[in-house]
């Protein structure tokens, strides 16, 4: 036998040795070119977002079952470091943050998980789901090839592996999770950072697949995703998406429902009928996977939107709404979608479509199956005509943008543009007959001798200083006057100038509110200038801060400021202008509301005002009342919109951020067509409030004695305050 030939039949050997290990060792989820497998079998799976912390435990099984009946075979769901590790080293998995007992309920259902650990989320979450306190580890720089940042991401998200596999929830151990994925949305900055991205990129995915967890792991919208990672895409149409490598599926991880509210602007929905098309599209194109994002959106409790200016509500025009209610007509069109699709499956995963023309608009996507059989896709693209087409000899009409699917190759099962029903729209009626008995208490203006102050030279950065653990922060400091200043005698005022990094402003003098100003998500910054009236002698100046989530998004968004940065100066004395930027500041962190607990039941005693002596519309203002809950299991809201700008908590639990003050603009548009592909042009509620409503979870409520209180920053009237349920019809 030549050596040549012996060499060859080595190599023989050696290929027949690793087939075999393949199989011993194959995992029971996989995937190829045209599907992720399970246990062997290709599916096409319909996955929906619903974010544990954005409702509470016991909605969860009610939101997973409404899954489940909508035809989802999988739960989506971030995982958020910033609520499971709030301070470092010290986690916490309780209440809203039981992530084991979220994903375990999934399981019960029947569903599948896909587990977005990141641990960057994005999601319009405070910090992009960072805590904060990662912001000062000495030498970080997030999301690069940075070694406290890639040290500090290592630890949580193996803490967060090694729980799943002691659970036992990785598919290969009988549990629900089928996908995972690491990092999240970063081509844009991998694009800016350059090379140091790209190395990052390559040591998460490394990182990730040393885990061991024996389920696929994706990176969305992450086109140089190394291998073995798939992937993905995310955005309001995905079918002309393809992976990076040809035997790699086509995945959606977003597909977006709606859209985000943020106060200060318009609320954007996404009709029925464009979703439905948009799936239908990338199925017919080898779509694989696709997750609604969100399938339910949830609320914003707490300090926990992003943005700035992320609206408590998270909506997101979900199938599911944001009080655990079916979003008629959509949660149904979508369910009837899903029948057809699966009834698709074995063709679908069965290889590629043949595609035919069917007039300038038109085309037909046809599947076949290997035993005999197939099913056809028949898309009209034209956005203004309906059109006639004939398919193998028989006649079908297609409405405008629409796509009918045919399991059977010859009968149609659904179209994407016929709603079989316009649904009902949930109402929102009074809970509680009468008004409310209301208590108040005003926030005194901060001064330099209160307790837990302190001073430095110039002007800080706010988050350096409260580490994000309220809104608030107090900037305080003295102009002295003399007596020879010419506007005393000529009654010119001088005018006192702020510039500040965001979010929002409150201007005292001599403890008088003088001016508010606040920016928007699009610009967060702020300049307050007005004319203010000073005397002779020590003038009080006083400067209350105030955030309103901190930015979730963009290239080292850590780097980014909030608060009083200055410069601040004031023009108009005989001297010539002030620049007061460097003087000294005394700063106080929160309101002594806050250090009181007045937001609890059982917060400090204090003089509360009663009756005809409650403060309206006055700045800085508690108020406080009690109520028994209503009978009965409808959700409840809260109608915040005879309110300005502040906080609300129901026995101490936070309900979040409330902002009627700050009307929708913009120009709103009503639609039945969107083109997602340019703009966001489905938009309604302008001149309106953003938000007016503000989810009360029941399960934070008492039979009776409830304590609602509400932190006022402008001003408002809490006895127009009304608690209201949210009715089918």
């Amino acid at each position: 036998m030549s050596s040549r030939v012996f060499t060859m039949l080595k190599l023989l050997l050696l290929l027949v040795l690793c087939t075999l290990w393949i199989s011993v060792t194959k995992a029971t989820v996989s995937y190829d070119k045209e599907a992720i497998l399970i246990n062997g079998q290709r599916r096409i799976l319909m996955s929906g977002s619903i974010h544990y912390p954005r409702s509470t435990p016991d909605m969860w099984p009610g939101l997973i079952q409404k899954a489940k009946v909508g035809g989802l075979d999988v739960i989506q769901t971030y995982v958020f470091w910033n609520g499971h590790e709030p301070s470092q080293g010290k986690y916490y998995f309780e209440d809203r943050y039981d992530l084991v007992r979220f994903i375990k309920l999934v399981q019960q259902a029947g569903l599948y998980v896909n587990l977005r650990i990141g641990p960057y989320v994005c999601a319009e979450w405070n910090y992009g789901g960072f805590p904060v306190w990662l912001k000062f580890v000495p030498g970080i720089d997030f999301r690069t090839d940075n070694e406290p940042f890639k040290a500090a991401m290592k630890s949580f998200t193996e803490k967060i592996v090694y729980m799943m596999k002691q659970e036992k929830l990785f598919e290969p151990q009988g549990g629900p999770i089928i996908l995972a994925q690491i990092e999240n949305e970063y081509d844009l900055v991998e694009y800016s950072l350059g090379q140091p991205a790209k190395n990052y990129v390559k040591w998460a995915a490394g990182f990730a697949e040393s885990l061991g967890v024996g389920v696929p792991w994706i990176m969305c919208k992450q086109m140089d995703a190394p291998d073995p990672i798939i992937n993905t895409c995310n955005g309001f149409y995905c079918d002309k998406f393809y992976p990076n490598k040809n035997y790699k599926p086509k995945l959606w991880t977003e597909n977006w429902s709606g859209w985000l509210t943020k106060f200060g602007g318009p609320v954007p929905y996404r009709p029925a009928e464009d979703l439905a098309f948009s799936v239908a599209s990338f199925i017919q194109n080898k779509g694989a996977f696709v997750n609604y994002y969100m399938y339910h959106g949830g609320t914003n409790f707490g300090r926990t939107s992003g943005g700035p200016f992320i609206a408590t509500s998270y909506d997101y025009d979900a199938p599911i709404d944001e009080y655990g209610m079916a979003r008629e007509p959509k949660w149904s069109h979508l369910k009837n979608m899903h029948r057809a699709i699966k009834q698709c499956e074995p063709a679908l995963t069965n290889g590629n479509p043949t595609v035919t023309s069917l007039g300038k608009h038109q085309e037909a996507h046809v599947f076949w199956y290997k035993a005999g059989g197939c099913c056809a896709f028949l898309a009209n693209y034209d956005t203004h005509w309906e059109v006639n087409v004939s398919y193998q000899h028989f006649p079908y009409t297609l409405p405008r943008w629409s796509i009918s699917i045919l399991p059977d190759c010859k009968t149609v099962l659904f179209n994407t543009a016929q709603v079989a029903s316009s649904g009902m729209r949930p109402r929102m009626w009074p809970a509680n007959k009468g008004s409310y008995y209301w208590h108040s208490y005003t926030e005194a203006v901060a001064s330099p001798s209160d307790k837990n102050t302190f001073t430095a030279d110039g002007l800080r950065e706010q988050v350096s200083v409260t580490w994000d653990k309220t809104d608030y922060l107090w900037y305080m400091t003295d102009v002295t006057i003399g007596a020879n200043e010419g506007f005393l005698k000529t009654g010119q005022l001088p005018v006192l100038t702020v510039k500040s990094a965001g979010h929002a402003l409150n201007v005292f003098v001599n403890w008088e509110l003088v001016g508010t100003v606040y920016g928007s998500m699009e610009d967060p910054r702020i300049t307050f200038s007005g004319k203010v009236n000073l005397k002779a002698g020590v003038n009080k100046v006083a400067l209350l801060s105030v955030s309103v989530g901190l930015a979730n998004i963009g290239v080292h968004f850590e780097k980014w400021n909030v608060g009083v940065l200055g410069p601040v100066t004031l023009q108009g004395l005989n001297s010539g202008t002030w620049d007061m930027s460097r003087w000294k500041w005394t700063y106080k962190i929160g309101l002594e509301g806050e250090a009181m607990n007045l937001f609890s039941p059982k917060g400090s005693f204090v003089k509360w005002a009663e009756g005809n002596w409650i403060a309206k519309r006055k700045p800085l203002t508690w108020y406080k009342t009690t109520f028994d809950a209503p009978l009965g299991n409808d959700p409840l809201a809260l109608d915040m919109s005879s309110m300005g700008k502040g906080q609300m908590w129901i026995n101490g639990q936070s309900i979040g951020r409330h902002w009627a003050a700050n009307k929708a603009s913009g120009k709103c548009s009503q639609c039945d067509y969107a083109d997602w592909y340019t703009e966001t042009k489905c938009l309604a509620g302008c001149g309106e409030p953003s938000q007016k409503w503000y989810h009360v979870p029941r399960a934070w409520m008492w039979p009776k004695g409830n304590t609602l209180v509400v932190f006022e920053e402008l001003g408002g009237d809490p006895t127009w305050i009304k608690l209201v349920m949210r009715t089918p019809k």
